[in-house]
């Protein structure tokens, strides 16, 4: 009987994708954990917003844990500083988003679960901020790349 060999690797994505100012770059992706887990980098300048609008996901679970600077993390409405050491678990289904409102660059690992989400969710998002030449991004279509890849872009809000 034949074992089959497990070539496993660190960092499998070895791409960092832009998002106007922001990066993410996957350290394990839904292929690489058979489905089970995804997890990438995000970096935040300082004083930066998250271009796409606020989002639920209902397939799975996203954890933040901070490593460096303070991401601001809209759940629900309420805001939630997570810092380096801290960790914040956002359930399937609520609405959030995060934000950059400090002076120094934020850093955090994004963990999903399950992997429903990997690189080209990232990739294409990447091109519809990149078309808007340092403007908004076109809600219509970010929300539709977004459907695509599981998310729910929550309403406009009138100060988002």
């Amino acid at each position: 009987m034949t074992v089959p060999i497990l070539h496993a690797h660190v960092n499998p994505a070895e791409e960092t994708i832009q998002l106007g100012p922001l990066s993410v770059r996957f350290l394990i992706t839904g292929e690489d954990s058979g489905g089970s887990i995804a997890a990438f980098e995000v970096a935040v300048p300082a004083a930066q917003r998250l271009a796409a609008p606020a989002h639920s996901h209902d397939h799975y679970e996203e954890t933040i844990y901070g490593i460096e600077g303070v991401l601001t993390w809209t759940v629900e409405g309420k805001p939630i500083d997570v810092g380096p050491g801290q960790a914040l678990c956002i359930r399937r289904g609520a609405i959030h988003r995060f934000d950059n409102n400090g002076g120094l660059n934020a850093k955090a690992l994004c963990v999903i679960t399950p992997a429903a989400i990997g690189p080209q969710y990232f990739r294409e998002s990447a091109e519809v901020i990149q078309a808007a030449c340092g403007g908004p991004p076109d809600r219509a279509k970010m929300a539709e790349v977004m459907m695509r890849h599981g998310l729910t872009p929550a309403p406009p809000h009138p100060r988002a």
